[in-house]
């Protein structure tokens, strides 16, 4: 039987595993296939550099009151920032890429917010019980916010390499 503290896992860490999935189903298939306009192929990059930067704020800041409200800045401009491309999408991508695009739409403040919970306990702060009951498994979530932290910076590396050195129309 899964226990309370695993299925808490399942359920904050989900969003990440759902990020992952999707924009990689959206380049790998929906991308490639169709090419990319001048716009999004600066604008993509700029909307992973909004992530990557919430993930560099939450590992590289100790949380306090104080940050935690520019992170939430950071946050809700990420939040917008990413819904910029959609007056372009709408004469480029087909109805299937729409309905990704809406999933992450909808995953991209879960996924921030459930960063920001994890937060205080990154930087041991944790003060809310079911976090705390999370010290113990602490290692493991380290690694697996640091990779998730490493997988948006290489993927924004990829994202501005490939589409604006290495495609050609």
């Amino acid at each position: 039987m899964w226990s309370c503290v695993a299925k808490m896992w399942l359920l904050i860490l989900f969003p990440f595993c759902l990020q992952a999935v999707v924009i990689t189903f959206d380049e790998a298939y929906f991308h490639l296939k169709r090419g990319l306009p001048r716009f999004e192929r600066i604008g993509h990059p700029i909307d992973t550099l909004s992530v990557v930067a919430c993930f560099a704020f939450v590992l590289l800041v100790p949380f306090s009151a104080a940050s935690l409200k520019v992170y939430i800045a950071l946050s809700l401009f990420s939040c917008l920032l990413v819904t910029k491309d959609e007056f372009i999408h709408k004469h480029h991508c087909p109805a299937a890429e729409h309905w990704l695009h809406a999933l992450l739409f909808l995953n991209h403040p879960i996924l921030l917010t459930a960063l920001g919970l994890i937060w205080p306990l990154l930087s041991g702060s944790a003060t809310i019980s079911w976090l705390i009951s999370w010290q113990e498994h602490l290692l493991p979530l380290q690694i697996f916010i640091y990779a998730q932290a490493l997988f948006a910076l290489i993927f924004m590396l990829y994202q501005t390499i490939y589409w604006n050195f290495i495609w050609e129309e």
